[in-house]
């Protein structure tokens, strides 16, 4: 993709494809007037090329290369000599080059959000001059050509992607540039203490003021502490964009699939008092506390009796391996049992929240005795939605160490972006180590220079074709 002509004009259809009130070929570059000036007629007879800016125009799309007689309705609504072929009743918004998404002018044509007229309509600007657009295009271009930087254009795809508000949160921030900003900042400082040792290590004769170490390692342990801070959030960040793993783990009848259902609000699983009812696992992706949260019902088989019960079995074991917590759930009407206790054996090495259900019954379970494997239980009553909260918050509160809501406005949740930084600090790190060793300034220099290479790829200030091409095929054609 990175080695498709740039000056070459795109062009995708920017909305999903399937029936809707509207949908939009998107077209970007050097002729993208020229080409709607052949297939748009507006209702005043103007052409686009003669549009001002951000103005959208009522108009047709016609076929050039069919003619046709045109339909008397046609008339009235103002094309008098039109002998194309109508495609459709559209309007066409421009945005002229350099302040629109790419930099370069974009025409937008919203059509009826059927199939046939959206593929008509990209077929006509096909053949009159553009080409299709590459996944992501449209994003790589407004990088390349100064837009955006290469953080902003991974922060359409998150905002695309978000699964939950505080997702959607981090992608807008992304995007109007506060990780940019802060990295940066940080940035310009590591470049403004290499100009100085740099000066220093090629003019040492000349009259420079020399190297302050001891100011020097002052702005180095600055800078060491703005990137820990930027990463101790992270792990945060990762789990808000990609979410968590939790599976409902119990013995049979234990109220999984209720529970399941009450967290979703709505019946998914289906809920019988025959121990046994679920033989498959069940997943569903819900928001909890602004976490994006795949949790899945396991089958409550603890010895199989026949071949499905085993695959059933062999299932939510490889979904407990994969969990990232378990919800173990035991039954508060009845007594431990020995299948509990094998549960709770097998799942030592596993983030565990202990879960006492059916509390709207007469209680028989030994509490004390479950106090003494976990440090808190969670009662709940599944069925009549009792206490589901305190184990939202739960969930919540394992993620957010205890604080279900963060200060910190920057939250680093890209793995390219995390390895740039921990690189960046690794670096940063070792040029303290150097000064405190009174190593030469040449190997100081060296360290501050390979940190501001990382943040420099981070930022997109440099980078390679494989890196732009791994980016940018995750996107939409249109986007």
């Amino acid at each position: 993709m990175f080695n498709q002509n740039l000056s070459d004009t795109i062009a995708a259809i920017s909305t999903p494809i399937g029936e809707s009130g509207i949908g939009i070929v998107r077209i970007s570059g050097k002729e993208a007037l020229s080409i709607a000036d052949k297939i748009f007629i507006s209702k005043d007879g103007k052409k686009p090329s003669s549009f001002k800016t951000y103005t959208t125009h009522y108009g047709w799309i016609i076929n050039p290369s069919s003619v046709v007689r045109p339909p008397s309705s046609v008339t009235e609504y103002g094309i008098q000599n039109t002998q194309y072929a109508i495609i459709d009743e559209v309007i066409l918004t421009v945005m002229r080059a350099p302040k629109s998404y790419t930099k370069e002018d974009i025409v937008e044509i919203n059509c009826h959000g059927g199939i046939v007229p959206l593929r008509k309509v990209l077929e006509l600007v096909l053949e009159n001059g553009a080409r299709l657009a590459e996944p992501g295009e449209f994003t790589k271009r407004a990088f390349l050509n100064g837009r955006i930087d290469l953080t902003q254009a991974e922060a359409v795809l998150e905002i695309i992607r978000a699964k939950t508000e505080q997702a959607l949160k981090m992608g807008v921030e992304q995007l109007s540039g506060c990780l940019s900003n802060k990295i940066n900042s940080l940035r310009n400082e590591l470049l403004d203490l290499l100009t100085i040792l740099e000066a220093n290590i090629d003019f040492p004769q000349e009259e420079i003021a020399s190297v302050d170490l001891k100011e020097l390692r002052e702005k180095l342990e600055k800078i060491y502490s703005q990137l820990k801070n930027l990463l101790v959030n992270s792990e945060k960040g990762r789990i808000l964009r990609e979410g968590i793993h939790v599976v409902i783990c119990g013995k049979p009848n234990v109220g999984k699939s209720s529970t399941l259902n009450a967290l979703l609000k709505q019946e998914r699983s289906i809920v019988t008092p025959i121990a046994g009812t679920t033989r498959d696992t069940i997943e569903e992706m819900i928001d909890i506390k602004g976490i994006p949260v795949r949790i899945v019902d396991t089958a409550g088989i603890i010895e199989p009796s026949d071949l499905i019960e085993k695959k059933a079995l062999q299932r939510s074991k490889k979904q407990i391996a994969l969990a990232d917590l378990v919800i173990l759930l035991f039954d508060g009407s009845r007594r431990l049992e020995k299948e509990d206790w094998l549960l709770i054996r097998k799942l030592r090495r596993k983030q565990i929240l202990a879960v006492i259900n059916k509390i709207d019954l007469k209680q028989k379970i030994e509490k004390e005795k479950l106090l003494k494997e976990f440090n808190h239980l969670i009662e709940i009553s599944a069925k009549r939605f009792k206490n589901i909260n305190l184990l939202e918050e739960a969930i919540a509160n394992l993620v957010y160490e205890g604080k279900l809501s963060s200060q910190e406005p920057i939250w680093v949740n890209n793995l390219r972006h995390i390895l740039a930084l921990k690189e960046a600090k690794k670096f940063v790190a070792q040029s303290k180590e150097a000064l405190d060793n009174n190593l030469s300034l040449e190997f100081i220099a060296y360290d501050i220079r390979t940190a501001l290479d990382s943040l420099d790829k981070l930022l997109g200030k440099r980078f390679s074709e494989d890196l732009l091409d791994k980016i940018f095929e995750e996107f939409c054609i249109g986007k």
